[in-house]
């Protein structure tokens, strides 16, 4: 059958204005009940969502490319905004007209990000997640070109909700003013802009999105939710809580497509970015992941010979444990302990339950005292039963010395030491590059160990002549 030309131009009208009321519908398109991207696909999403029900505080830390900001903070803002919430919708919905803020980094990366998202390009607003019938109108932002400032939106219910976009350049004071009713923060606040935008939802009820990938390591904002830097420790009070997503979670990352994604990080953001863990960051000091140096415990061979750091304090006296692999060069810490507030003798009766042969270090000013009475300390331990020397304390120095061990794969810790693993991640320097002395016992500790310690390392030969086997303490043991 052949069109007539008349035919053919009302065709190809009615295509267009098909392909123009779909592409302003984009909002119906997300998460579908069938097909390969079907919601139960999601299950991270979905349970951010639903938490909105009860904690009117919410954290996605997540990888990149999992769509935290489109397909969760901007689609669920966009339900609040509009009304239009499907079917099977479990989280939280407001039966009236909305005001909310949502922000980002700078001017710029809000244009570029959050305003092309919810409403698309410039000239064709209407085609983002906020569906084009429900756009009323936009007032221009007099800051950034093509820039929008604030959004006016119909909701299902009469009226009219209202969106501001913001960025945190501009400062904690953009941020004060009337009570909203939903605030999304994509990208990661400053402590002051989060501070402020919680205040703004508390007394009204509100509820404030969070959705990042942790690139600047354990900062204020991520300790809020994870008070040890660790998913372990995530917040789940009622209030807040924190949902994670990395690359495994979401269907529409290929196998191929990770690899990939892999292949482009640097080593040490690749557990950020591809799991949405902040361990590290910029003022991180020794920036490795855990993922290459944590390994599953195995008995230690009898052979591999054994040392300890001890770092000792009224607060917490902390030991870590390490066996050197004399083929590799790896040491492996294998043991903790992990005590505050208790006399010496509880200190060494624990240390030689693990092993009374096993030679040691301390550090020489025991943690504020003087060198004299480090030097006290030290001899305490001594008439306790300890084999103890003291340690070189050589800050630098030393943290260079782990940190070759851990980026060169020769020192591996295994996964029970919570507590090492716990001072890890919040081992950090701050903005004028000091080291933040708070949770560092078994840092300081591993690092008398590395520096010090493998010297005296020796090896369990009850058969040895106990004279000769203090000498070849006294004399060096085995250096990794």
């Amino acid at each position: 059958m052949t069109l007539s030309r008349a035919e053919t131009i009302e065709l190809l009208r009615l295509d267009a204005e098909l392909a123009r009321r779909t592409a302003r519908r984009k909002l119906f398109t997300y998460f579908p009940d069938s097909g390969p991207l079907r919601r139960e696909l999601y299950p991270k999403h979905l349970a951010f969502f639903e938490a909105g029900l009860t904690h009117r505080q919410r954290l996605m830390l997540a990888a990149n490319r999992v769509g935290k900001t489109e397909s969760v903070g901007l689609y669920e803002l966009t339900l609040h905004l509009t009304g239009r919430y499907p079917a099977w919708w479990k989280g939280r919905r407001f039966t009236r007209p909305i005001k909310a803020w949502a922000a980002g980094d700078t001017g710029k990366t809000v244009r570029d990000i959050l305003q092309l998202k919810l409403l698309g390009p410039a000239g064709s607003f209407g085609t983002g997640v906020l569906p084009g019938d429900d756009l009323v109108r936009v007032t221009r932002s007099s800051g950034v070109a093509d820039a929008v400032d604030t959004l006016y939106v119909k909701h299902q219910a009469g009226g009219e909700s209202v969106l501001s976009l913001k960025s945190y350049d501009q400062r904690r004071e953009a941020f004060q003013g009337t009570e909203q009713d939903v605030i999304l923060l994509d990208e990661e606040p400053p402590m002051d802009i989060y501070t402020e935008c919680l205040l703004r939802t508390m007394t009204n009820d509100g509820m404030l999105m969070l959705t990042f990938t942790p690139l600047m390591g354990l900062s204020e904002v991520v300790l809020v939710f994870l008070p040890d830097g660790s998913f372990e420790s995530a917040v789940d009070d009622g209030s807040k809580c924190v949902i994670s997503a990395t690359w495994d979670d979401v269907p529409h990352l290929s196998e191929d497509a990770k690899r990939e994604l892999m292949a482009s990080i640097p080593p040490f953001q690749r557990d950020a970015r591809s799991k949405g863990v902040p361990q590290l960051g910029a003022g991180a000091i020794y920036p490795v992941p855990e993922s290459d140096f944590v390994v599953d415990d195995f008995p230690i061979p009898k052979h591999w010979p054994r040392a300890y750091g001890m770092d000792v304090g009224w607060n917490r006296t902390a030991v870590p444990w390490g066996a050197l692999d004399r083929e590799t060069g790896t040491l492996y810490l294998y043991a903790e302990y992990y005590r505050g507030q208790a006399e010496p003798s509880v200190h060494a009766t624990a240390v030689k339950a693990r092993g009374e042969w096993i030679p040691g270090v301390i550090d020489p000013a025991a943690r504020g005292r003087s060198q004299r009475d480090g030097e006290q300390l030290l001899q305490d331990y001594r008439d306790l039963g300890l084999d103890l020397l003291p340690a070189v304390n050589a800050v630098e120095a030393g943290l260079y010395t782990v940190w070759e061990r851990l980026s060169g794969g020769r020192l591996k810790v295994f996964r029970s030491m919570s507590n090492w693993l716990s001072e890890f991640r919040l081992y950090r320097r701050d903005e004028k590059g000091r080291i933040v002395k708070q949770n560092d016992h078994l840092m300081d500790a591993t690092r008398y160990l590395v520096v010090s310690g493998l010297d005296r390392a020796c090896v369990q030969t009850p058969q040895a002549d106990p004279d000769e086997f203090a000498t070849r303490r006294e004399t060096g043991g085995w250096m990794g």
